[in-house]
């Protein structure tokens, strides 16, 4: 019972790290699909940019579900960062759907909403510190 305790509590620096790694890629990465929205509708170039940055922050939100179930289960975390993640998971997906549909009316304030709740979850993540297990 002793080595768990132990295990859990090593694991958990580590996961946290993890988590926060992950979100400021998150948040990176949609700091990026903005910088090229605008060159999107004016080049090809942008275009390209901003798809391959389609992918990148899909993929960063995948990873932010991944860090969020590590830091929960084996980190000894609390299961709410697994939410937060799995939502923002959700708005991805609408995200790529209505950018591939081609609804900017729609696309447009998403992104800016994600970027927005990603950019929150970034502070509060470095502004606390990490959680405490009550025994």
């Amino acid at each position: 019972m002793a080595s768990t305790a132990r295990r859990t509590t090593a694991a958990a620096p580590r996961a946290v790290t993890f988590l926060k790694v992950s979100v400021a890629l998150q948040t990176l990465a949609l700091f990026f699909q903005a910088a090229t929205a605008g060159a999107l509708l004016t080049s090809s170039l942008g275009a390209m940019l901003h798809d391959v940055g389609s992918r990148v922050m899909y993929g960063a939100a995948m990873l932010y579900v991944l860090a969020a179930i590590l830091a929960w289960r084996p980190g000894g975390g609390p299961a709410r960062p697994v939410w937060y993640a799995t939502g923002f998971l959700v708005l991805a997906s609408v995200q790529v759907v209505l950018g591939i549909a081609h609804i900017p009316e729609f696309h447009v304030p998403l992104g800016i909403l994600m970027f927005a709740l990603s950019t929150l979850a970034l502070t509060q993540m470095l502004m606390t510190r990490p959680w405490a297990r009550a025994a």
